[in-house]
């Protein structure tokens, strides 16, 4: 009686890390889920670009995860804190129905409560004076002016693309934090500056950066005529910073709520400008300004 040859089964390839952020960020293809997969994906670029894209996407340690987690998001707000950290969790979800990791690395994390919000709206001369300050770059005076005159929120003003503009009736689409699509209008002080600022660009976003992208990014937010990319929040807040002394994005807008509610516009009103679903949270920027 003869015995057989046993074979030992060839080891079953794992799936690398850069395999593995490609395969979820298609799983975030809907329209409705752009501004989530722009935000999900750059948190994830930085992860392959920290761990390597080649690596294993089960050899990530829970240990070593948490701890370039927190020296890269620990100084950042905790709103930008917990975004970050939904952005890792959803996408080991996704890998773990996969097959492709057995625990979760995020697991040594934890979300932050926000602080409270006690941002002061700036006086109007405040505003006024950067809307109009000429040594400011054109393209950072008409982003600011647009958050002022529409109020919406910064990211939601990033995310525009040029197609979406409606310059003869002064308004555009956006996709508003939850996802639904909704109207902001501008007035006379961005009306002057678009044209000016788009020198006839019909495509890509409205807002680039001074620089040809340097990584590669995806298709919608890069120029396809100059390889420019999509102006970022992060890089977006630094420069009003910079030329505020100190102040955020976040009070410009609290700033045109705060000086519309002076101005006696009623709640609906409001409610319809910021995007705000809520009374209860639209009831800070009631604070009077300087």
């Amino acid at each position: 009686m003869s015995t057989g040859s046993v074979h030992p089964l060839p080891a079953r390839r794992q799936t690398t890390l850069g395999e593995a952020t490609s395969a979820y960020l298609a799983t975030l293809s809907g329209d409705e889920q752009r501004n989530t997969r722009r935000a999900y994906s750059g948190v994830l670029r930085r992860l392959g670009l920290e761990f390597g894209a080649d690596i294993a996407v089960a050899g990530i340690a829970g240990e070593a995860l948490a701890a370039w987690f927190t020296a890269t998001w620990a100084e950042r707000s905790p709103s930008t804190w917990n975004a970050s950290l939904d952005a890792l969790r959803s996408a080991a979800g996704y890998w773990a129905d996969q097959d492709w990791i057995a625990d979760d690395p995020t697991r040594l994390l934890r979300r932050r409560r926000p602080r409270p919000d006690r941002d002061r709206a700036l006086s109007r001369e405040q505003v006024e004076e950067l809307l109009t300050r000429e040594s400011i770059p054109l393209r950072d005076r008409l982003f600011w002016r647009l958050a002022y005159e529409t109020a919406a929120r910064a990211s939601e003003l990033l995310g525009l693309d040029v197609p979406d503009l409606d310059m003869p009736n002064r308004s555009a689409r956006v996709r508003r934090k939850g996802g639904a699509m909704d109207l902001v209008v501008w007035q006379t002080g961005t009306a002057r500056l678009l044209p000016r600022y788009l020198k006839g660009r019909t495509s890509g976003p409205l807002f680039l950066t001074e620089r040809r992208a340097r990584v590669q990014l995806p298709p919608g937010d890069l120029d396809p005529a100059s390889g420019k990319a999509r102006l970022g929040y992060r890089q977006a807040e630094d420069l009003f910073k910079a030329a505020s002394g100190g102040a955020t994005l976040h009070q410009l807008r609290h700033s045109a709520l705060t000086h519309s509610a002076e101005d006696g516009t009623s709640t609906p009103m409001l409610m319809a400008r910021s995007g705000h679903t809520s009374v209860r949270s639209l009831a800070k920027y009631a604070r009077g300004s300087a």
